[in-house]
């Protein structure tokens, strides 16, 4: 099992920056891919962010493919998202998710490839 526990959400203006954090818990950290989701009021979940095991690899959605950046730090088996020139359409539940089935060559981007999920943070940008 695998705990993940998400922060750093809030309000902000259209424009600004946040950094989510997802700190994990359980298993061995470095095992597992790592994704950030998001799912806004009326809509399906979406992909946003994903990051390989050693951080060498990284895939992001086209909506925010030069805005946000997913990093993570294993010695602190923590996974980060900054989201720059946020827009109001960024607005949505934010949650980070862990997948214990990628391999050298296959980073999951979609819902159904993570194993263990977070609860969430919500962000909310304001025009």
């Amino acid at each position: 099992q695998v705990q993940l526990v998400e922060s750093g959400g809030g309000l902000v203006q259209a424009g600004g920056s946040l950094r989510l954090s997802c700190a994990a818990s359980g298993r061995t950290f470095s095992n597992y891919a790592m994704g950030w989701f998001r799912q806004a009021p009326g809509k399906e979940r979406e992909f946003v962010a994903a990051i390989n095991w050693s951080g060498s690899r990284t895939y992001y959605a086209d909506s925010v493919k030069g805005r946000f950046t997913i990093s993570r730090d294993n010695a602190k088996n923590t996974v980060y998202l900054q989201m720059n020139s946020l827009k109001p359409e960024d607005t949505a539940r934010y949650y980070c998710a862990a997948s214990s089935r990628s391999t050298s060559n296959y980073t999951p981007r979609t819902g159904p490839g993570y194993d263990y999920w977070g609860q969430g943070t919500p962000v909310t940008v304001s025009s």
